[in-house]
């Protein structure tokens, strides 16, 4: 419900209330989300670098997977930082262009996440179903496509967004979360959110719906192609390659799904919190130990990468 239009009140910042306003867990807050970043960032960017130095790793597979760490890496970047500094400083407030230009790059870089991770279960897909014209399919110039589409795509979703945003009037400047999101300042307008409210559901069916019900299209199609393998081992390893990837369908979708597609009368500000912390934080941090654990090529890339780094040209 907005507000009353009599409270009106010009807002040129919020007061971002973060993850907790007890004064007392700060410090241990600060302590463990600069270690999340630090790895997210190290992580996500040794996985670049291994992926394009390696010239065995330039494949369909891998140049999606360095996209995705890509993503993670600005994902990260966007609202971790901002949270940091404001704990160190003591000061909660972001300026309000500050505030749409983090919930611009907010939504940008989570539409091509969610986007990214349905290209790379087509490429699962493809793979696993239709192995001897794998390499046709995956031709370089679908692979720029599917891979550049979901960076112009959430481009203008995401300006969209800001636009809708940029016109409301609010009355309220305290916003119950650790980053400039649109659920919890939609709450504070003063201003009709119907139009605002609508698009959400709308880029929410076409971004976090419509990849997953992919997904589960791919994935069921890919099960039912191993299940006719006829060797055990064959089963195993076509499993194994697609394990990684379901871990973080499983992390990254069963947080947003939760978050912008539930009713909003069985959401509350404390899990809304806590799955932008799953799918901001701990899943941007958890991707890279997923695709690299269990993946002999990346681990070997990875080795041959830090190994040049410490070791002195002769």
């Amino acid at each position: 419900m907005p507000m009353d239009p009599r409270n009106q009140t010009s807002i040129s910042e919020f007061i971002l209330l973060g993850l907790s306003e007890n004064p007392e867990t700060d410090m241990l807050l600060f302590a463990l989300f600069f270690c999340m970043y630090v790895v997210t960032v190290v992580g996500n960017l040794l996985i670049i670098l291994a992926i394009g130095s390696d010239s065995h790793l330039h494949t369909p597979m891998y140049f999606f997977l360095a996209n995705l760490s890509l993503v993670d890496f600005g994902l990260v970047t966007n609202t971790v930082p901002k949270m940091l500094v404001n704990i160190q400083t003591k000061s909660k407030s972001i300026s309000y262009p500050c505030c749409l230009t983090q919930m611009y790059f907010f939504h940008f870089f989570g539409i091509v996440d969610s986007v990214l991770i349905a290209v790379m279960a087509y490429d699962r897909f493809v793979a696993i179903c239709h192995p001897l014209h794998y390499s046709t399919i995956m031709s370089p110039r679908l692979c720029g496509l599917l891979a550049g589409g979901p960076w112009v795509f959430s481009c203008f979703i995401s300006l969209t967004h800001i636009l809708l945003m940029a016109r409301l009037v609010f009355c309220g400047d305290k916003v119950p979360h650790y980053f400039c999101d649109l659920t919890p300042l939609l709450r504070l307008s003063c201003t009709d959110t119907s139009v605002n409210r609508i698009f959400v559901l709308i880029v929410a069916g076409m971004v976090i719906a419509t990849p997953f019900i992919c997904i589960l299209a791919s994935y069921a199609r890919i099960i039912v192609a191993i299940m006719q393998v006829p060797s055990v081992g064959g089963r195993k390893k076509a499993f194994s390659t697609c394990s990684s990837h379901l871990s973080v369908v499983a992390l990254f979708y069963g947080t947003t799904i939760g978050v912008y597609l539930c009713p909003s009368s069985v959401r509350t500000a404390v899990k809304e919190k806590a799955s932008a912390v799953m799918y901001t934080a701990v899943t941007p941090m958890l991707n890279p130990f997923i695709y690299s654990l269990r993946n002999k090529d990346l681990k070997g890339a990875l080795r041959k990468l830090i190994h040049r780094k410490i070791t002195p040209s002769s």
